[in-house]
């Protein structure tokens, strides 16, 4: 896989997966030589700005790049909530994990960001391991207020293709 993110039918149907290759960083490892259960929440964070943001002049950026999110443009990201189901370790390895996105819930001025971590596309004739199942709640928010800003239609139809089934976390109680 190279270093471009892709769009793919979800295994379990339900609208279209991006599958964004994010490379470890040896610093992302712990001293039980796999990767930081905080670290995790920092690779889905570069996975999420790759996906959405609207890119720089230059950059490729998927079709759901759309988000103008930053200070300068008046329209913060605020994480509402997030969630993670650790269900491997995550060694350090050199080609890229494939992140797999979709939402599971398109909301007025929130979206819910559904993430599965699996290895690498390269090594999948191996072993495809999922690494971990996660949901991030976002709130496009006013930066001069503080006040959620309704979602735009082009923002409403570009993330369309990728609405699909929330995660259900196995050990909640």
């Amino acid at each position: 896989m190279t270093d471009t993110a892709r769009a793919e039918a979800a295994p379990t149907g339900g609208g279209l997966r991006l599958h964004i290759p994010i490379h470890l960083r040896w610093g992302d490892l712990d001293a039980f030589n796999h990767v930081n259960n905080t670290s995790m929440l920092k690779l889905l964070e570069e996975a999420r700005v790759r996906a959405f943001w609207v890119p720089a002049p230059g950059e490729d950026a998927p079709s759901t790049a759309v988000l103008d999110s930053s200070i300068f443009s008046g329209v913060l990201t605020l994480i509402a909530r997030q969630e993670i189901e650790y269900l491997a370790p995550v060694p350090y390895q050199r080609h890229p994990l494939d992140v797999q996105m979709w939402f599971g819930k398109v909301g007025g001025s929130s979206i819910e960001v559904c993430y599965e971590v699996y290895s690498p596309v390269e090594t999948a004739d191996l072993q495809h391991v999922l690494y971990a199942r996660a949901t991030t709640v976002i709130v496009k928010v006013d930066a001069a207020t503080g006040r959620p800003m309704r979602l735009t239609a082009a923002e409403r139809d570009a993330w369309a293709p990728y609405v699909g089934q929330p995660i259900e976390y196995a050990h909640r109680r």
